[in-house]
């Protein structure tokens, strides 16, 4: 093979284009490249096409990207975020960042994943050998979330378990039969906390306390990786049948919820509590850290996942269009799941205030029977209890407040709109409290837990995939064996994630939700980042997308990820380490005598689980490059017979600029006869080509008549 390009890719680029660049400043990346294009990849990483797996259909993958991208974070942490930091000022805020920041990613990753037709370690192996720790860094990462992203499931599958009966089990406060009086500790807190707490946890007072393991989560967890497993079996063919209704299910019931919402007293109040802009938010830097943070994991940056789904798409799929599609189509799925918690969190929230107001009343009605009489008195009818409304009260209260004693109370219902509304207090806590106040309440409530374990059944099918295509594509040996490579995996994944069903178990859950992921998965995009915008170079990587797509991206993406990009990751790994560092990591604790949430400083060892979890996921990138130098070295200094031919081998050829590929067509046409089939991915299109030396053509045509 004279020119190590594809002919069909090659007339396709303009014939003005730069030549492409191989100045020495990439020398150290280039050669192993070149090497490996020369000779082939002797461990079988390169998969055949034709071999390859690929989506029935468009919409089939696009509804796996969705269903990955769509998760639980969107209904409960994207809500949180947008009451507490500015409502619709975090919106704007969330948009800016999603177009400048989210998007550029996210094509990047698409781009790479379809033209390559690698997972993550073979995309950017191939750029480079050095570079395939960042393959193994996403793969360890996803393997992370994966152990407590499924124990999320198993809840899921708990609650929903327990949705079928009537009345909900947690819409009362049980009776302790010894005393015949409510259990303390439910009436102390609530009684959607008490079932969450102690009937589904079972929790300890703290981490240090692990306790025995909980048979029924066990249980729930076995049945979560099962399913798992069952659709992945047969990889993309199982697992996108099960998409069909696993991403689009969660929009029916979404739906469902919000017309049923909308129709509650205090719904408007939601809205108004979470679309009110509170503009000053955007001079907080905690504010644009936790955005962008919301950004990064709302796509799936990092992961692989990505890369992995669009490694299955036809090479010429538009990728640029479904960039702009599924990140359009999560950022309207956050706000519809918005709505949706905030019209119910309104109706929950008045519920309460209501409430509240009544119990005072009734204290105030006490009052006035036994004759007192004071100044400060309440203008309004305290006998009528429904003719006097939070506002109503909150301005007595607020005039007279101080005078009144500890026995009267205000009836904030902004507080309320705060409680519980982050996480997994929202969806076992508040929203489980609103299910047992309508009616047909297990009806509602078997939906809506439907609705949970469905989005988190397609993130988890990308997360998998993120871990099991860079390894197929990778080792032939797990390609060929794809059935016992997921069995195996699950099978892990559930050994591994008994951690997580101890009665300390939740206390990991958050451990590994806030520290596991975040700052590897910062890290790893980081350095893709850096290996397509400077290693292999943006103009480089535009010519390639246009080879792909047939026209040519805007030039702005190219400022984008050489700059913008990068500058923005960087910021946001500086400002999460000086997080950690000056602010002492914490976790919420449930402390059972008192009923209530005490916040909790992490014990030393677990601060130093939570520093291994971050630098393990992290030393593949290194050690990846520190191995390729090492195996580079070897092969250098080991003389063998081989090695001798191979160096002689390449001397005969000499790098050849992309007008010069142009010229080497007749070449190109004899080399395709001979069943050699170069990709037409972008990567090798760009990396150092090779030509014969004129006084060695004629020898080399030779050798290539008789089959040599």
């Amino acid at each position: 093979m004279y020119c190590n390009v594809k002919v069909p890719a090659v007339h396709q680029v303009n014939m003005e284009k730069h030549s492409l660049d191989c100045t020495e400043d990439q020398a150290w990346l280039g050669e192993g490249r070149s090497e490996t294009q020369l000779t082939g990849d002797p461990s079988g990483a390169e998969t055949n096409d034709e071999d390859r797996p690929a989506w029935d259909s468009k919409i089939q993958y696009v509804l796996a990207q969705v269903g990955f991208s769509v998760g639980l974070g969107n209904v409960w942490r994207f809500p949180y975020l947008c009451h507490q930091n500015g409502g619709g000022a975090f919106m704007l805020l969330y948009v800016f960042l999603l177009l400048i920041v989210g998007v550029p990613l996210f094509f990047m990753e698409l781009a790479a994943g379809q033209s390559i037709r690698q997972g993550s370690i073979g995309v950017w192996k191939h750029i480079s050998p050095k570079l395939a720790g960042i393959g193994y860094s996403s793969c360890l990462v996803c393997f992370y979330v994966a152990l407590y992203y499924n124990v999320i499931i198993a809840w899921s599958l708990f609650y929903m378990g327990n949705s079928f009966q009537y009345p909900l089990p947690w819409q009362q406060c049980p009776v302790d039969v010894t005393t015949n009086e409510t259990v303390k500790e439910c009436a102390s807190s609530s009684p959607t906390s008490y079932f969450w707490f102690r009937k589904a946890l079972n929790i300890t007072n703290s981490i240090q306390e692990s306790g025995e393991f909980n048979a029924i989560m066990t249980g729930c967890l076995l049945a979560a990786w099962t399913i798992v497993s069952l659709a992945m079996i047969k990889g993309i063919k199982s697992s996108a049948k099960v998409m069909y209704f696993s991403s689009v299910f969660p929009y029916v019931v979404l739906f469902i919820f919000l017309i049923r919402g909308l129709m509650l007293d205090g719904a408007m109040e939601g809205i108004t509590y979470m679309f009110y802009p509170k503009l000053e938010i955007w001079g907080s830097v905690q504010v644009w850290r936790q955005a962008a943070t919301q950004v990064f994991f709302a796509l799936g940056l990092g992961y692989g996942s990505v890369i992995a789904y669009s490694s299955y798409n036809p090479v010429h799929n538009n990728c640029h269009r479904d960039a702009l599609m599924v990140s359009g189509i999560n950022f309207m799925t956050s706000v519809l799941a918005s709505l949706v918690v905030f019209v119910v969190l309104g109706f929950r929230a008045k519920n309460i205030a209501l409430r509240c107001v009544a119990e005072n009343l009734g204290v105030l009605n006490q009052m006035s029977s036994s004759g007192s009489n004071q100044h400060w008195w309440p203008w309004f009818n305290m006998t009528d209890v429904t003719s006097v409304s939070i506002a109503d009260y909150r301005e007595w209260y607020g005039h007279y407040g101080s005078m009144v004693g500890p026995k009267i109370t205000d009836c904030n219902l902004e507080e309320e709109m705060n409680e519980g509304v982050e996480g997994t207090g929202l969806a076992f806590i508040a929203f489980t409290e609103v299910m047992a106040l309508f009616p047909a309440s297990p009806f509602w409530s078997t939906l809506f837990f439907l609705m949970l374990l469905n989005l988190g059944l397609s993130t988890m099918f990308g997360t998998m995939q993120g871990i099991l295509t860079p390894l197929m594509d990778n080792f032939s040996l797990l390609g060929r064996h794809r059935t016992a490579l997921t069995v195996c995996s699950c099978a892990l994944g559930f050994i591994i994630g008994l951690l997580f069903t101890q009665r300390s178990g939740n206390y990991f859950v958050t451990m590994f939700d806030d520290y596991s992921a975040t700052l590897p998965l910062v890290i790893v995009v980081i350095f893709e980042t850096i290996s397509v915008a400077w290693v292999y170079g943006t103009d480089r990587f535009l010519d390639d997308i246009e080879v792909m797509l047939k026209w040519r991206p805007p030039v702005v993406y190219k400022y984008l990820w050489k700059y913008v990009c990068l500058f923005a990751m960087v910021g946001l790994l500086a400002a999460s380490l000086l997080r950690m560092v000056f602010k002492t990591p914490t976790y919420t604790a449930w402390n059972q005598s008192t009923g209530s949430e005490t916040t909790l400083e992490y014990p030393g060892w677990a601060l130093a689980m939570i520093i291994m979890l971050i630098v393990f996921a992290s030393l593949p990138v290194p050690f990846g490059y520190i191995h390729s130098i090492v195996k580079n070295r070897r092969a250098r200094d080991t003389p063998s017979p081989e090695g001798g031919d191979q160096e002689m081998h390449r001397e005969r050829y000499t790098k050849c600029s992309s007008t010069q590929q142009m010229d080497s067509s007749p070449h190109q046409g004899h080399s395709q006869e001979d069943g050699v089939h170069p990709r037409t991915a972008f990567l090798p299109v760009g990396n150092e080509h090779y030509q014969l030396l004129p006084q060695e053509e004629e020898e080399e045509e030779e050798e290539l008549d008789t089959g040599v």
